[in-house]
């Protein structure tokens, strides 16, 4: 289970502010509709769960993003050429 939410957040780190709020709140939402959770402060502890395992995620997404962007170098956009 906790994969899903890794991959979840390295399909979506681009957008890593969505991808954590969204995380935080499917991830107990779907784990009540299995009947996993019912407790409140289970409903809390898997909020934490699932903000953490995407985090993971969309960290290892930026990192990866980070050092591709540096292997190609910066080359000026139109707009940036114009100046």
């Amino acid at each position: 289970m906790i994969p899903t939410m890794i991959l979840f957040g390295l399909l979506l780190g681009r957008w890593w502010k969505v991808a954590l709020v969204v995380g935080t709140s499917a991830w107990p939402v779907l784990l009540w509709a299995q009947g996993v959770i019912a407790a409140p402060a289970e409903i809390v502890g898997a909020a934490a769960l699932g903000l953490a395992n995407t985090a993971v995620g969309v960290m290892v997404h930026q990192v990866v993003l980070a050092l591709v962007r540096r292997a190609r170098g910066h080359y000026p956009t139109p707009m940036e050429a114009r100046r």
